[in-house]
């Protein structure tokens, strides 16, 4: 039998050898949603040479032009510029206000997740009391409500995105932690001495991976339509940047006589926030042992 003498880092936790099973091109959720993603990071790279027309760029003598009009493939908006140099630029912004508050609120809600769960007592109450009364109220309007008070701009909506979401990854990170701090290997870092700093970041951390990077890509594709809805509502980037939040609000005076320039952007709203989603899917079912065993 071997002494507890001879146990080491290695053979104390499993995270460190742990392999993330490999996106194989066997799950189709999985491809549909990383080609969407794929496909609309590439448009956002290239949107400077794909882009016809300069987006800021108005000509009052082509408002409201429909689509596949002679030099506008999809159109103008309501003061003449074109809808799919718009739309291409927009990718860009798009993108940016899913992905970096997800990031910033991953890290913030990971660590206070992580921190409530590993430490508990009052700290574990004083946290999810705070988290509580955030989760009281609707997350559109809470980050309207920030959105007002900080005012109008792209940065006061990243900020306003960041502290609505923080709650939720402190909630999912806290309760994986409460399972995970159970575990033998865990208990047997402990035995051996470890500080709690080196159990909860070597050893109970990177079994958290799997669980938030699902959660975080299906975050990200929530983040589409609520920076969406907050554009829409005049608190994201201010005209004349392209964005699709904007551009559907702006497309609302000609919903009778000229529908495209709202729904063209809408769409494309709801094909990324798609992508988003069946992405996230695809891979919880790649790393969800269960979900494996069920597909045929």
């Amino acid at each position: 039998m071997d002494s507890p003498t001879a146990l080491g880092p290695q053979s104390v936790s499993p995270a460190r050898r742990l392999r993330l099973p490999r996106l194989t091109n066997g799950n189709a959720t999985l491809n549909i949603g990383a080609a969407i993603v794929l496909g609309s990071v590439l448009l956002a790279l290239l949107a400077p040479w794909l882009a016809p027309y300069d987006p800021l760029r108005t000509d009052t003598s082509a408002l409201g032009l429909g689509i596949f009009s002679p030099g506008h493939i999809l159109g103008t908006d309501e003061v003449g510029r074109d809808i799919l140099s718009r739309l291409l630029h927009g990718t860009r912004l798009a993108l940016l206000v899913a992905v970096v508050p997800t990031l910033f609120a991953l890290l913030v809600g990971g660590c206070l997740g992580l921190l409530a769960g590993y430490v508990g007592g009052w700290v574990d109450s004083v946290l999810m009391r705070v988290f509580d009364v955030m989760f009281s109220f609707p997350g559109i309007l809470f980050a309207l409500g920030i959105g007002v008070a900080l005012g109008p701009g792209l940065t006061s909506m990243i900020i306003a995105m960041v502290v609505v979401t923080v709650p939720e990854f402190g909630r999912i990170v806290r309760g994986a932690v409460l399972g995970l701090k159970q575990e033998q290997y865990v208990e047997a870092a402990r035995a051996l001495g470890f500080s709690h700093s080196r159990v909860a970041f070597r050893h109970v951390t990177p079994n958290l991976l799997g669980s938030t990077i699902v959660f975080a890509t299906l975050q990200t594709g929530r983040n589409v339509i609520l920076s969406s809805s907050l554009a829409f509502l005049g608190l994201g980037a201010q005209p004349p940047t392209p964005d699709w939040g904007q551009m559907l609000s702006g497309g609302r005076s000609l919903l009778l006589t000229a529908p495209h320039v709202a729904t063209i952007p809408g769409l494309a709203i709801v094909v990324l926030a798609v992508g988003f989603n069946l992405l996230g899917d695809g891979v919880r079912d790649r790393l969800d042992p269960r979900a494996r065993r069920t597909r045929p």
